[in-house]
């Protein structure tokens, strides 16, 4: 049951994400083709107001599909109407008029030659195969075409666009931490909330409720705690409660060492925050957070760095386990995967969001377009380094499972 949770908590993060570009392209009038859960083939879709939606078979992402995201460009059709030249030869003037005018850079010539093809293409004889890869590229055509296509808005638009998506991830993290610095998991107390069963703390007798007075015989404040615990470096450590009016001395344990800190094992009870100090903390909190994450992402050149990588394997996994323990904890892990999402796809990297806005500044500074050739040189180590991630995430999550 925890797996299910944890899956439909990232498929909402990821559907938020796609929410954010949707709705913004539609607000600036670039009307979106598809919208998607998850990448293709399709296990269910539907179509409204030209627009289709639907769920992919594979979960490990989403996309939306705004029209004409490049340029049009020659080898388009080349490409798709290899095959349907060689069935049908009396498509090939229709097809290099509308080439000419792509390379002459007349976009209201070749819209202007495109239902001529298209009439063309639709009379002739061609195999199941060849209809097919000319259907494809006379769809992208139109779409690139068409008035509301991407490339052809203005710079800020399609920054926005495209940054909507990050953005939503990173407000809805905001908002989270904000809601549970609210309800109870704000400023910290010396009270226990709860003890991670099979833990140190839960070896040692510590229970729900106890008020921790001190550790190692030194008297700690709630900000105390943790940091006391760390710096023990693995050596058991001692821990003095208030229980029910007594003072009771626990048996030591030695703390585990959990992703890169030693803890016993227990979860410290919150007092709840005002709106407008939750939401302070909460912007706070994920400064802090977002800054340990370009850090971590600078340190992917060493081998430490790159065994923090996580791939959806490790994701589900952790926010399962963090579902076990609790649901507030299950969330804390959903605000912190939401603010990861967000600087993740923020890298200048193509096919990432952060790709697509580098290149729409980049033409604005430069005040005319980026090649295409450009465009795929960049996309295509983009996508090498992207799966390189991929897999070095998926290789450390085997092994964490194999332990």
């Amino acid at each position: 049951m925890s797996i299910f949770v944890s899956i439909l908590g990232l498929a909402f993060l990821i559907l938020i994400h796609e929410a954010g570009h949707f709705f913004t392209a539609i607000a600036l009038h670039m009307r979106p083709r598809k919208f998607y859960v998850g990448f293709p083939p399709a296990i269910a879709k539907v179509r409204r107001r030209g627009i289709e939606y639907g769920v992919g078979a594979i979960p490990l992402g989403g996309y939306v599909k705004i029209p004409g995201m490049h340029r049009p460009a020659p080898k388009d059709l080349e490409l798709h109407y290899q095959r349907a030249l060689e069935e049908a030869p009396q498509l090939a003037g229709p097809v290099a008029r509308v080439q000419q005018a792509l390379a002459d850079n007349e976009w209201d010539l070749a819209a202007e030659e495109l239902p001529e093809l298209e009439r063309r293409t639709a009379e002739a004889e061609l195999s199941e195969r060849g209809r097919v890869g000319v259907e494809r590229a006379l769809a992208e055509l139109r779409d690139g075409l068409s008035r509301d296509a991407y490339w052809r808005a203005a710079p800020w638009r399609r920054v926005l666009v495209i940054f909507a998506g990050p953005a939503t991830n990173l407000v809805f993290a905001v908002l989270l931490f904000a809601l549970l610095f609210m309800t109870g998991g704000g400023a910290a107390t010396s009270t226990v909330d709860r003890v991670v069963p099979g833990s140190p703390a839960a070896a040692m007798g510590l229970s729900a409720g106890d008020h921790i007075v001190a550790i190692n015989g030194r008297t700690v404040d709630p900000d105390d705690i943790s940091r006391t615990v760390n710096s023990s470096r693995g050596r058991p450590v001692k821990v003095r409660v208030e229980r029910n009016g007594r003072n009771v001395a626990l048996a030591p344990q030695q703390p585990a060492r959990i992703e890169g800190r030693y803890r016993l094992g227990f979860v410290l009870a919150g007092e709840s925050l005002s709106p407008l100090d939750a939401t302070k903390e909460a912007v706070r909190v994920t400064g802090v957070v977002s800054k340990e994450i370009v850090t971590s992402l600078g340190n992917l050149v060493h081998k430490e760095g790159r065994d923090q990588i996580s791939s959806p394997v490790g994701i589900v996994e952790g926010s399962s386990t963090a579902a076990r323990q609790g649901s507030q904890t299950y969330l804390w892990v959903l605000g912190l995967i939401s603010l990861s999402l967000a600087l993740l796809n923020l890298l200048p990297l193509l096919p990432l969001d952060g790709g697509h806005i580098f290149f729409s500044l980049l033409e604005w500074m430069r005040g005319r377009a980026v090649p295409r050739d450009v465009y795929e040189r960049f996309s295509a180590i983009g996508i090498a380094l992207v799966l390189m991630l991929f897999f070095i995430g998926l290789s450390n999550d085997v092994g964490r499972l194999g332990d």
